[in-house]
């Protein structure tokens, strides 16, 4: 497809890594998408057995002391260990060196999104000063491993990257819009690399809690792995997940330069509010609405030119129908001959990595030409009438794909990724 933008303003997708509940790697990680896999599973962090939800996606196998030194995994939140890890198989993948020196690190950034940052610190320093009331019990490192900056600190430590470095918190969108606001630094310029996504450990006990007392989790406690239905007529709440993802974005003429590899795109970002609630989605989606045709209008790509949606799709009786309206309200009759699909029906909902995942996924879906499925999609439901690509991988070559993230506080933030 022709693009509008010249060469210089031209921004692509060269390495991308995550940790999620299905794998350690996104290589695994899209096996198993592919594959119909779910990653949920009853909770083993913590004894469950009391709350009203009692499974979540869990990242499974994870020790720190494999990436880091072990002395400094102790000083940092669970969110920096796990950026830390994925880093090192991002860099990898964009055959990019593990740190950068002073004259390139300045052309280099981190943009990371997250919900909260290090919210397990908090809870543990919290606690320890209010059992002992005690300054000798709280860590010395523990005011700074609870900032929601700490991934993108120690990202950039790690590579030595020297030039913009930002967070975004914007609950559930957050990564969606990091990989945007990313491709926004390049363009403008003030970088050639960003080392962007997303990253969050929320499958914390009175996280959990918190998000039951809002009736907002499934219960499926008998059958976890079948608890995350995004569009399907049962569904009954969200899973929450742990995650992580990174993507390494470039100026088209400097991954050129090295020969790089191009996975896709970064043709158009957008992002918006419904200034409506702080938790339920404006019923007449006009939200998500306006970032979905906003995000088209700066890729400057036509409705119909989109082959393939990567819906938010949580799993939320309000959300999936809400989601659908919005699609059906900007595409038209044509919205039923887009494949859309909710990869949160096999990963559960990472929150701030949620967008990050869901980016790359859009990312490999053009690059291999082969749609991941929306699992445990049994029984339609008349307000969710799409095809939603049920149960089962398909092939077909995607050209523009559209990425979706709709999140508390009325946040959304739309991606649309195009074939190089």
């Amino acid at each position: 497809m022709p693009n509008y933008r010249p060469d210089d303003e031209r921004v692509v997708i060269t390495g991308v890594g995550a940790m999620t509940a299905l794998a350690l790697t996104m290589q695994e990680t899209w096996a198993s998408l592919l594959a119909g896999r779910s990653g949920i599973a009853t909770i083993t962090q913590f004894d469950p057995s009391s709350m009203p939800t009692q499974f979540a996606g869990e990242i499974k196998g994870f020790e720190p002391g494999k990436y880091m030194n072990p002395k400094e995994a102790r000083r940092v939140a669970r969110c920096s260990q796990l950026a830390i890890a994925t880093l090192q198989e991002t860099l990898v993948d964009a055959g990019l060196p593990q740190q950068f020196p002073i004259e390139e690190g300045e052309r280099v950034g981190v943009l990371i999104g997250t919900a909260v940052g290090g919210l397990d610190r908090a809870s543990a320093e919290i606690e320890a000063y209010h059992t002992h009331r005690q300054v000798s019990k709280v860590g010395p490192f523990a005011a700074p491993s609870l900032l929601a900056n700490m991934p993108a600190h120690h990202i950039s430590q790690m590579v030595q990257a020297l030039g913009p470095n930002n967070t975004v918190v914007t609950a559930c969108a957050s990564g969606t819009q990091a990989v945007g606001e990313a491709a926004e630094v390049i363009r403008r310029k003030a970088a050639d690399v960003i080392i962007c996504g997303g990253v969050d450990n929320l499958v914390q006990d009175f996280a959990i809690v918190g998000f039951s007392a809002m009736r907002a989790l499934s219960l499926r406690n008998d059958a976890p792995s079948l608890a995350s239905r995004p569009f399907d007529k049962d569904r009954d709440g969200f899973v929450l997940s742990d995650g992580c993802a990174l993507l390494v974005l470039e100026s088209l003429p400097h991954a050129r330069t090295r020969g790089a590899r191009m996975y896709a795109e970064v043709l158009g970002q957008s992002s918006s509010s419904d200034a409506f609630h702080v938790a339920a989605p404006d019923p007449n989606a006009a939200g998500a609405i306006r970032a979905m045709r906003w995000a088209l209008e700066d890729a400057r790509v036509d409705p119909s030119e989109i082959e393939y949606i990567n819906a938010h799709g949580t799993s939320t009786p309000l959300n999936d129908a809400g989601e659908t309206r919005a699609i059906k309200a900007l595409f038209g009759e044509a919205a039923y001959g887009i494949p859309v699909s909710s990869t949160k029906s096999m990963l559960g909902h990472c929150m701030g990595a949620s967008g990050a995942i869901e980016a790359i996924v859009c990312a490999l879906t053009i690059h291999q030409g082969v749609i991941p499925p929306t699992i445990n999609y049994q029984t339609p439901d008349a307000e969710c009438d799409l095809d939603y690509v049920p149960n089962t991988a398909r092939e077909k070559c995607v050209r523009v794909a559209l990425s979706n993230s709709f999140g508390l506080g009325g946040q959304n933030a739309c991606l649309v990724l195009g074939a190089v």
